[in-house]
């Protein structure tokens, strides 16, 4: 069996926000971490500091850079941002709640939270269009030093893991904040973050 520090790449969702608590989409608004999000991503950090990582990768966005900046204190890396891994561009849906979206348009959000491949929203960005620019910065993670950490979005791991699977995984990936995945999705499966489960944004 293999151990952590022999894994490659490694996918970390951000800490909890003011918007996944609601229930919001968030999009890529400039939200910052709760108190309770602080703490998942200093949990993370420890976590981070057992898998000798060689680079610290993130989005840009203002919750994945402050996971990030909290996981890069404690194993001394510097983060390198990458607007490619930001999470997917929620258009017209952006600060709108779960709630009134489903009741609004139930179809859309029922294909949404199912993961279909040919889902856009309204206004934004495809899951396919996102899937293609995260398996390019993917590409570039591989070709640096490993192993690497990406600090990220919920939706952002779900387009990585579909890449790496070489298929589209419809059901997307259930990641919790502040969660650190494996880039394999057998081994994010058998860690419980498989299977046909609603997609949870970030």
């Amino acid at each position: 069996m293999s151990t952590p520090a022999q894994a490659r790449v490694y996918l970390a969702r951000h800490g909890q926000t003011a918007y996944n608590l609601e229930g919001r989409f968030q999009g890529q608004l400039p939200v910052p971490l709760d108190d309770t999000g602080r703490a998942q991503a200093a949990d993370l950090a420890e976590r981070a500091a057992g898998h000798g990582f060689r680079a610290l990768w993130s989005s840009p966005l203002l919750r994945a850079r402050e996971t990030a900046e909290i996981v890069a204190r404690r194993i001394g890396l510097s983060p390198h941002e990458d607007a490619r891994l930001m999470e997917t561009e929620a258009g017209d849906w952006t600060d709108r709640s779960f709630a009134e979206i489903q009741a609004e348009a139930p179809e859309l959000f029922a294909a949404f939270l199912a993961g279909d491949p040919s889902f856009a929203f309204p206004g934004g960005e495809s899951f396919a269009e996102q899937e293609l620019r995260v398996g390019a910065a993917l590409d570039d993670v591989e070709l640096g030093q490993l192993p690497a950490l990406v600090v990220c979005h919920g939706m952002v791991i779900r387009a990585a893991l579909s890449v790496r699977a070489g298929e589209w995984l419809p059901g997307g990936q259930r990641v919790p904040n502040g969660a650190l995945v494996e880039l394999d999705p057998a081994e994010a499966e058998r860690a419980g973050f498989g299977g046909d489960v609603a997609i949870q944004p970030s």
